[in-house]
């Protein structure tokens, strides 16, 4: 299982490598060069699924929310 995904802002394009949460999906993301407050696609779960390098660790065990 991988616990680090890389984001990137949709605003700015900023990427920054974060640690997952292993038991919940997070919602909420606040990039850290422009402050634009990330929040998941329609139909994803979480922040990672939307806009990370790999998807969140509740979805790659397959005991996902959405």
């Amino acid at each position: 299982m991988w616990l680090e995904s890389t984001l990137t802002c949709p605003n700015c394009a900023h990427r920054a490598t974060e640690q997952m949460p292993t038991n919940a999906c997070q919602f909420f993301y606040d990039c850290k060069a422009c402050g634009t407050r990330i929040k998941p696609k329609t139909g994803d779960c979480c922040v990672f699924c939307s806009y990370g390098s790999v998807p969140c660790p509740p979805r790659q065990d397959g005991n996902c929310c959405s």
